[in-house]
């Protein structure tokens, strides 16, 4: 992508992304994502209402009145953003791809992390990991992250989760927010989404496109795997093949939808021709 292509494609995501974060998200954020704990910050005297224990009999004893302690929460956090930039990404029927719905989802909550003063990270995978860009702070990291997100030519096309979270869970040892931003298109990683979820706060952002669990009537079709790169000739107008293909996505949504359950993952989907403010407000919502 040339460099003045680029740059005026991540400055929309910026100018979106910045609005969403800060007229919407910012306090939800601060809300879904709590901090490490309480930490003292400072004596004051007692006003009615104040829990008996929260006075600080020290303090009282001295100032010869009474003073409680007030303690706040200690607020800094770090985020990684896990994103998928498989081959599947490239998947938009509509408005954008999977790939592009992605980069204005990392904006969105790096953003948001940012005005709460977290610090903020990416780890970006197909079946391989393809860059690890370690957390800061700072607007022209955060704009960094979606450069590699829009730009990015991944040298792998299929999808790898079990390996992404296994790097994420080696290269973060302290409690971490992580996002996995995916189409969820992978099998056999359950054991360690759930070992993962025990260890950090997860939570999974599956991105999903019309075309993927409704077929169109359009006769007969070459349809191409994208990261597999097999090619299968379907009669797109039969409808018993419509019938099948469609309940083959329902199946697969509900074992997605089951496994996130049971590993203890906050679950939301996304669509790439709908908007994601909702969904994304109503994950948040049910956190906080």
């Amino acid at each position: 992508m040339e460099a003045s292509e680029l740059i005026r494609r991540v400055r929309r995501v910026e100018l979106r992304a910045r609005g969403l974060s800060s007229q919407i998200f910012s306090g939800e954020y601060h809300s879904a994502f709590k901090g490490r704990g309480m930490a003292f910050s400072e004596n004051r005297a007692y006003q009615h209402g104040d829990e008996i224990r929260t006075i600080d009999w020290n303090v009282t004893a001295r100032m010869r009145s009474p003073y409680v302690k007030v303690f706040e929460e200690e607020r800094e956090l770090t985020a990684m953003l896990l994103i998928d930039v498989s081959a599947s990404g490239t998947l938009g029927s509509r408005e954008k791809s999977k790939r592009e719905l992605a980069a204005e989802l990392a904006a969105v909550l790096a953003f948001s992390a940012g005005q709460n003063n977290d610090k903020i990270g990416a780890l970006l995978f197909s079946d391989r990991v393809e860059r690890f860009i370690p957390p800061k702070k700072g607007r022209s990291h955060i704009l960094r992250i979606v450069r590699e997100v829009i730009d990015l030519e991944p040298e792998g096309k299929s999808t790898d989760i079990r390996q992404a979270l296994e790097y994420f869970g080696r290269a973060m040892k302290k409690r971490t927010i992580a996002f996995l931003i995916s189409d969820l298109q992978d099998d056999g990683f359950s054991d360690i989404l759930k070992r993962t979820a025990r260890k950090h706060d997860l939570v999974a952002l599956q991105l999903e496109d019309d075309i993927e669990r409704q077929a169109s009537r359009m006769g007969w079709l070459a349809a191409s795997d994208p990261e597999t790169g097999q090619v299968a000739f379907i009669d797109s107008s039969s409808t018993r093949w419509r019938k099948r293909f469609e309940a083959a996505s329902r199946q697969h949504q509900t074992e997605l939808v089951d496994m996130m359950k049971r590993s203890g993952v906050d679950h939301a989907v996304l669509n790439t021709g709908r908007p994601y403010v909702q969904p994304l407000m109503q994950l948040f919502d049910r956190r906080g």
